[in-house]
C-alpha cells in the first residue's frame, strides 16, 4: 500500500522553500536585490508552514527534518551570501585591499558556511525546542536583504568600504553559532507576564518599520539581537 498523499504535503512545502531560495540566489547574482529579498521572504513563509503542516497532519519524520535544513541553507544561507557577493562588487575598496579586489567578494560565502553550521547545531541541540541558541538563519537572511535594499546608496558610497562589509559578515556569521540564548516568538499564552519579551519586541518593531522603511527588517533584527542580549537567560 502506498504512502498517503498527506505525508508528502509538508515536504512539498519545504521544496517550495528551496525553490524560492534558488530564485533568490539567481536574482542576487543579477544584483536584483528587491527580487532577492522578496523570494527570501516567500521562502520564509513556506518554512513557517511546512513544520506547522507536519504537526497538524501528524506526519513529522526524519526526511522532513533533513530536507528542511537543506532548503534553509539555500534560502537563508546561500541567497544572502550571493546578495553580499554582488554588493562586494559595488562597494569601494581602500588602497590596501585593491590587490585582492577580484577575490574579496568570495568571502561573502562565509555566511552560507556558518548558516550550515547553525542548522546542523539546531538539529542536534535539545536546548532549542522553545528558544534559540544563536541567531536563526531566517533572521540573518532578512537582515542582509533588508540592509542592502534599504541602505544600498550608503553601502556603495565612499563613506563605506569593503573592509567594513567584511567585518559585518564576520560578526553576523559569528552570531549564527554563538552560544547566546535568543528568544522565540512562540507564545505560551496571551498574558503579558509570560510573553513580556515577545510583546516588547513586537511593539518596538512597528515604529522601526515606519522609520527605516526598506531597511526596517535589518533594524528589527538588530533590535532582536540587542533585546536577546539584554534579557538573556541560561539555556
Amino acid at each position: 500500500m502506498g504512502i498517503p498523499i498527506k505525508h508528502h504535503i509538508p515536504n512539498l512545502v519545504t521544496c517550495c522553500n528551496l525553490f524560492s531560495g534558488c530564485i533568490a540566489a539567481v536574482m542576487a547574482f543579477q544584483a536584483n536585490y528587491q527580487a532577492a529579498i522578496l523570494f527570501i521572504i516567500i521562502g520564509a513563509v513556506f518554512d513557517f508552514f511546512d513544520g506547522m503542516l507536519a504537526r497538524i497532519l501528524h506526519v513529522s519524520g526524519p526526511l522532513g527534518k533533513e530536507l528542511d535544513s537543506l532548503a534553509d541553507d539555500i534560502t537563508f544561507g546561500l541567497a544572502p551570501s550571493v546578495i553580499v557577493f554582488s554588493l562586494f562588487k559595488e562597494v569601494h575598496y581602500p588602497d590596501f585591499l585593491m590587490p585582492v579586489e577580484a577575490y574579496f567578494p568570495y568571502t561573502a560565502f562565509i555566511i552560507a558556511v556558518f548558516s550550515a553550521l547553525r542548522l546542523g547545531k539546531f538539529n542536534i541541540d535539545p536546548r532549542q525546542s522553545s528558544s534559540f541558541i544563536g541567531l536563526p538563519t531566517p533572521a540573518n537572511a532578512l537582515f542582509w536583504g533588508s540592509l542592502v535594499v534599504g541602505g544600498h546608496s550608503f553601502l556603495t558610497s565612499p563613506t563605506f568600504n569593503a573592509l567594513y562589509l567584511f567585518i559585518l559578515v564576520c560578526v553576523m556569521s559569528f552570531l549564527l553559532i554563538a552560544e547566546i540564548p535568543m528568544f522565540s516568538l512562540k507564545l505560551k499564552d496571551w498574558s503579558w507576564k509570560s510573553n513580556k519579551t515577545s510583546y516588547t519586541f513586537l511593539l518596538v518593531c512597528i515604529p522601526l518599520l515606519f522609520i527605516f522603511r526598506a531597511s526596517g527588517f535589518a533594524a528589527i533584527i538588530v533590535w532582536y539581537i540587542l533585546l536577546s542580549l539584554l534579557t538573556q537567560k541560561k539555556a
